[in-house]
């Protein structure tokens, strides 16, 4: 106590004392020329009128309120409450505190001297340089130039504007740190998260929980994102979602870029696209994905083991290429090298090959192409370009398989199913045929020129030979086993994909 530093009266027009009103203080009033001028530790302050309470080290200052401290502070303000013994002031009516970086406007201000902390509590208005906030409660730290908003903050800014619930700003620097529910809005984008951080100077940040980024058409959220304003660029990591709203396209996986600019995305490890522009949606999972084009000219690219899903249909490849305008998809195999088509079997060059199955048929060759009719987004029909192949299991033989097989074969649909094919150029058939007792007549063994095939719900319904084939119907008892299978048969059933969750795991 002996040390405490005392209140000054450096001037005053006038002294007085009101016992009744203000036992024990001293009433202090200025003139219109001068004002009441008291000092306390390094900090001055001018007044109208004051109360001073000199045995209690207190004062109570009025009208046009002028505080100074050092040569980086002042406060303006109708009255101020201040204690020299704990060294704290509050002060009411218009607050403005100003600092050599900005200012901050309130109605109600409590200012810690020894902390350095000043806080309000119903409402404040902060400018720094072309950025005004404004919050219902907040502190702000002198010392580290840095700001702690609670409750319905908004940040308007030339470029951007910031809602939140929660927040720290750096003062001078524009650096933003989100404690709660928070929403950024820029020129084309908008960002949603729990946490985060945002530097509206270089226009860039990173956000965390429940983060999600709206960029123009495009939804992107995940456990983190980070955004580039300036570059147009965006990156996400950890249960990743990008949805196209124009397309009814979402891309998942775990890590995923987006470039806006070229209105590009790129998703890496366990990417999964769907489709749901059609009735039945369209399921496809790859060791990468992209996204590629505007929305005249969108490629979806699919890269290295690439699984397709949908209600009637399901598929694989080493790539697929799906051209939206044109209602193109291309399943494509890697390029063999010379070496390779040298010393691989038909048998070990048809594992490899794309391979799409319809029901219980196998339809595989070295492309297989889905053609969509644009008008209503649906299945209307496919090219095998060549090395057509078509395996079906006999549904009333043991390890038999029905099997046909042509450079080239073309296919309808209908209802989303596969309703006729046309095996073209050097068809051969294996077919096994039985009588209205599903009693076994005999293998057919044909070759022709073109074969056409009508499809049931099951499989292979009518055969029809456009040419005069050249075959003998064999009893099955005459033929080896070998002699059952076409050259390059092969059965790739247990690679079927059954459901969408397949392509998940």
């Amino acid at each position: 106590m002996a040390q405490e530093k005392k209140i000054e009266i450096i001037s005053a027009n006038s002294l007085d004392k009101d016992e009744l009103l203000f036992p024990d203080a001293n009433i202090l009033k200025g003139s219109p020329n001068k004002q009441v001028h008291l000092s306390h530790d390094e900090m001055d302050i001018f007044s109208n009128n004051a109360i001073f309470f000199q045995r209690k080290n207190k004062f109570i200052a009025t009208g046009d309120v002028f505080l100074k401290q050092g040569d980086s502070l002042e406060l303006k303000c109708d009255s101020l409450n201040y204690d020299g013994k704990i060294k704290k002031f509050f002060s009411y009516g218009k607050v403005y505190l100003i600092n050599n970086k900005t200012t901050l406007n309130s109605n109600e201000l409590l200012y810690d001297r020894k902390k350095n902390i000043a806080s309000f509590f119903n409402g404040g208005n902060i400018i720094d340089s072309l950025t005004t906030i404004q919050s219902k409660k907040g502190d702000y730290l002198l010392e580290i130039d840095k700001y702690k908003f609670r409750n319905d903050i908004t940040i308007t800014n030339p470029d951007y504007v910031i809602e939140s619930e929660s927040l720290d700003y750096i003062v001078g620097q524009e650096k933003t740190y989100f404690l709660d529910s928070t929403k950024i809005t820029g020129d084309s984008y908008e960002i949603t998260c729990n946490r985060g951080f945002y530097d509206g100077k270089l226009m860039k940040g990173y956000f965390l929980d429940n983060a999600k980024i709206v960029l123009n058409e495009r939804i992107i959220s995940g456990d983190s994102i980070f955004f580039d304003d300036d570059m147009k660029y965006a990156s996400a990591a950890k249960n990743i979602s990008i949805f196209d709203k124009n397309e009814k396209l979402q891309i998942l996986g775990e890590f995923a870029e987006v470039f806006e600019k070229k209105d590009s995305a790129i998703v890496t490890k366990n990417p999964v696209a769907i489709n749901t522009s059609e009735i039945d949606s369209l399921f496809i999972s790859a060791d990468t994905l992209y996204s590629v084009g505007d929305r005249e000219n969108r490629i979806i690219k699919g890269l290295n083991n690439v699984k397709f899903f949908k209600k009637n249909m399901s598929g694989k490849s080493d790539f697929i290429l799906i051209n939206e305008n044109r209602g193109l998809t291309r399943l494509i195999r890697k390029v063999l090298e010379k070496k390779e088509l040298q010393i691989l079997s038909q048998e070990q060059i048809n594992m490899l090959n794309p391979i799409i199955w319809d029901g219980n048929s196998q339809i595989s060759g070295d492309e297989i192409i889905l053609k969509e009719n644009n008008e209503n987004n649906k299945l209307d029909s496919l090219i095998v370009t060549n090395n057509g192949f078509i395996v079906e299991k006999d549904t009333l033989g043991i390890d038999n398989f029905n099997q046909i097989k042509g450079i080239k074969i073309l296919g309808k649909f209908f209802k989303g199913k596969i309703k006729s094919l046309k095996v073209d150029q050097n068809a051969e058939i294996i077919y096994h045929m039985y009588d209205d007792d599903n009693d076994l007549i005999g293998v057919d063994k044909a070759v022709s020129s073109s074969i056409m095939i009508t499809m049931s719900e099951n499989g292979i319904d009518k055969i029809r030979f456009i040419t005069d084939p050249e075959g003998i119907l064999y009893p099955e008892d005459f033929l080896d086993k070998n002699e059952k299978f076409l050259e390059g048969f092969i059965n790739r059933q247990n690679e079927k994909i059954n459901d969408k969750l397949d392509l998940f795991e």
